[in-house]
């Protein structure tokens, strides 16, 4: 798997708050809209194409203002599994700086057992 999953995001007025500058309530729609994406590149590449993540914890650190047109670098990765919980970062960079910082705790459900996966260890380093 490519353990760094990157796109880039256009800020739109769709973006912005009453201060002008991205609401950031919109950061925290992005980091599980990002997620998401990379597992979907790679689910298929996995043990379990067919589970489900789930959010348990999201801690966002907010450095700097982003504003209308700017564009926004978005970059996610996988840290190693803490038991039943997988740490993701989420990172935004504008103009080569980080503006946002974001951890996030996510758990596998079995989408058939309708309960939570137990993730091997080593599960990143085979995909």
């Amino acid at each position: 798997m490519s353990l760094v999953y990157e796109k880039q995001i256009r800020v739109t007025k769709t973006h912005i708050d009453q201060n002008n500058h991205v609401n950031n309530v919109q950061y925290v729609s992005w980091v599980e809209e990002i997620a998401s994406e990379h597992w979907e590149s790679v689910k298929y590449k996995t043990e379990y194409p067919e589970d489900i993540w789930m959010l348990l914890d999201h801690h966002i650190q907010y450095k700097k203002q982003v504003y209308l047109n700017d564009i926004i670098t978005v970059k996610t990765y996988p840290k190693a599994p803490e038991g039943i919980r997988q740490p993701r970062k989420v990172e935004f960079y504008c103009n080569g700086q980080l503006v946002v910082d974001s951890l996030t705790l996510w758990v596998l459900i079995d989408s058939k057992a309708k309960r939570i996966q137990r993730l091997k260890n080593d599960w990143l380093e085979k995909i």
